[in-house]
């Protein structure tokens, strides 16, 4: 009987490598919980899994992102860069095939005029409630 030798990546580890490449990407400034997680599930820095949902299977993967973007940037440019950027991550680290990579805007961030980020986030749900 010929002896297998199976390489598995978990997609948790999937999901480190697109959080990880997406906040470090130019124009976004958070992952988002999601926007029925409201204000309380925004990260910027510790769970990396935070807005990154994963599907892998033995030789292919696909990503789905829920970003906040900065003000003023143009986010059709940014999701595009962020998609090649965290597929190129994740097909050099793992060795996966990356078929799909989904990027959901869900808010805007307003930075101070001293760079510095603030809490004025504007998504869909408090534009909807109109708060913002």
């Amino acid at each position: 009987m010929a002896e297998q030798n199976l390489i598995q990546i978990s997609n948790d580890v999937v999901a480190v490598i697109a959080g990880l490449t997406a906040s470090r990407a130019n124009g976004i400034a958070s992952m988002s919980g999601g926007i029925t997680e409201g204000w309380a599930k925004r990260v910027g820095g510790k769970n990396m899994r935070k807005g990154v949902s994963v599907e892998a299977g033995e030789v292919e993967t696909a990503v789905s992102l829920r970003v906040i973007v900065e003000f003023g940037v143009p986010i059709h440019d940014v999701c595009r860069k962020l998609q090649k950027e965290v597929k190129h991550a994740i097909e050099n680290m793992t060795g996966l095939s990356v078929v799909e990579v989904n990027v959901k805007v869900e808010g805007v961030e307003i930075k101070e005029k001293n760079s510095q980020k603030s809490d004025n986030h504007f998504d869909e749900e408090s534009l909807e409630n109109g708060i913002g």
